[in-house]
C-alpha cells in the first residue's frame, strides 16, 4: 500500500505514516507502540516529594494548616509551587 492510502484508512497526514514509518525500520505496530510507551515513561517532571513529606503535609493539612502555611514555614526553598 502507498504511504498515502494507509494514511487514509488510518486518518492520519501522510507526513505522519511516513514518519513513523522513517522512524521505524521494518515497521511494526507493536514495536512502535511499546517504543511510544518507554520514551513516555521518561518524561515529564518528577516529584519532589518522598514518603516523609508526603506524610508531614497531609498531616499538617489535616491540622488545618492552608498550603501557604505549610510551604512558609517548613519548605521554604525545597518545593516551589507555581
Amino acid at each position: 500500500m502507498s504511504i498515502r492510502s494507509i494514511a487514509r484508512r488510518l486518518g492520519r497526514q501522510p507526513s505522519t505514516v511516513s514518519r513513523e514509518i522513517k522512524r521505524n525500520p521494518g515497521y511494526e505496530s507493536g514495536r512502535a507502540q511499546r517504543r511510544y510507551e518507554k520514551a513516555k515513561t521518561n518524561c515529564g517532571a518528577k516529584t519532589k516529594l518522598d514518603d516523609t513529606m508526603r506524610r508531614t503535609i497531609v498531616e499538617k493539612l489535616r491540622a488545618t494548616w492552608s498550603p501557604e502555611q505549610i510551604v512558609g514555614r517548613l519548605y521554604t526553598g525545597i518545593i516551589a509551587f507555581s
